[in-house]
């Protein structure tokens, strides 16, 4: 269920499932959506406003281009906490 509007665009839950990667490329450029379950409205996806609150702690990319397996960097973490804690 995709209608576009004059100013807001309008996507429905399940289509914004299966096509997410198109939401997200969209969402970089600009857009906004607001995203509908059974005809009603359930939550805004837009681009961030202000990204300068925003910091890279750790760029997983440097590690593995890949991509680092969530059980890994949670085990990390898990022995820096018992270290500090």
């Amino acid at each position: 269920m995709r209608k576009t509007t004059s100013k807001q665009n309008i996507v429905g839950l399940k289509e914004l499932r299966e096509d997410m990667d198109t939401y997200i490329t969209r969402v970089d450029r600009g857009e906004s959506f607001t995203v509908v379950r059974r005809s009603k409205p359930v939550f805004k996806l837009a681009p961030v406003d202000d990204e300068s609150g925003w910091e890279t702690v750790v760029d997983f990319t440097k590690i593995d281009p890949r991509g680092v397996p969530a059980e890994k960097v949670l085990a990390v973490l898990r022995r820096m906490n018992r270290k500090h804690g």
